[in-house]
């Protein structure tokens, strides 16, 4: 395992690919990925490093290009995806399995954007003293929670942030051969861990308003309970069963190279998942990535 670590912010804005280019020039080197999803209104950008603070500067001066940038406003965003703020996510990943290194970049970059930007911050996961997750910061935050860092209220324009410390998570999108979305969110009710499905899924059923379709939306945050493959598996199943199919699979930033190792050649070959897509070989691509996803074209609003 490398000494790396990784920051993977969460933008809740997706529609302008100029602005969007702006804030991946704002990294520097550790830009790994940008990743643009117009119908959750969302981009996010991930970082690594073998250094920690090479990471934490980059997520800084990500978020100070935010903050430049007027247009950028909660009360704005138009996407499918839950939100907190502009600067909706900051979790930080140790990959070498030693939380206490992502902690303390996490409660550093919380306190900076809350002392700094006025930004309220809650933290979650390794880098909260009460470990609470963040589908409990997105329900109670201002509502039964104050911040761990800044005012009780959220900034008039950005809102406020989530900001965690956490072990390796994949996000994946499973788009179905659907437009109904309540086979999408019967399948994610079916596959996440909280109704008793999957160890480790968080799931919604979303739909997908530019491609006229659904997905299921999936959080793996317990790989060693269910993997890539296995979750995506567990899709297709009820997909078929719901009279339906996936059309495509998303991976929504990047994947370690031994969760890819794990999966078979013929989800791989299906997927179009390789070792471009993992971390392992974004700390040697170090020319800036090409955005992916639904990539918005040229300026357009």
């Amino acid at each position: 395992m490398l000494v790396v670590l990784e920051c993977v912010v969460n933008v809740a804005f997706g529609r302008r690919r100029d602005l969007i280019e702006s804030l991946a020039e704002a990294c520097g080197a550790p830009l790994a990925d940008v990743h643009v999803d117009q119908d959750h209104d969302r981009t996010v950008f991930t970082l690594v490093d073998t250094s920690d603070e090479a990471v934490g500067r980059a997520a800084r001066r990500l978020a100070g290009a935010i903050v430049g940038r007027p247009e950028l406003d909660l009360a704005a965003n138009a996407g499918v995806h839950p939100r907190l703020g502009i600067l909706d996510v900051v979790p930080f990943v140790s990959l070498d399995g030693r939380p206490d290194r992502a902690g303390r970049q996490a409660c550093r970059f919380a306190r900076w954007w809350a002392e700094a930007h006025a930004v309220p911050t809650f933290l979650y996961d390794d880098a909260d003293p009460e470990a609470r997750s963040l589908p409990s910061v997105r329900r109670d935050a201002f509502c039964g929670r104050v911040p761990d860092f800044g005012t009780a209220q959220p900034h008039p324009r950005l809102g406020s942030t989530a900001v965690g410390a956490r072990p390796v998570m994949i996000a994946v999108n499973c788009e179905l051969a659907t437009a109904d979305v309540d086979v999408a969110r019967a399948i994610a009710e079916t596959v996440r861990a909280r109704d008793g499905g999957l160890p480790g899924v968080r799931a919604l059923g979303l739909r997908l308003r530019s491609r006229g379709t659904v997905q299921v939306s999936m959080n793996l945050v317990e790989l060693s309970g269910t993997g890539l493959e296995e979750a995506c598996g567990a899709v297709r199943h009820h997909a078929r069963e719901a009279g339906t199919s996936i059309d495509r699979v998303e991976l929504v930033g990047l994947v370690p190279a031994r969760e890819l190792a794990r999966c078979t050649q013929a989800f791989r070959t299906e997927t179009g998942l390789g070792v471009a897509h993992t971390i392992e070989a974004a700390l040697v691509r170090r020319p800036r990535p090409e955005l992916t996803g639904d990539t918005p074209p040229g300026d357009a609003g």
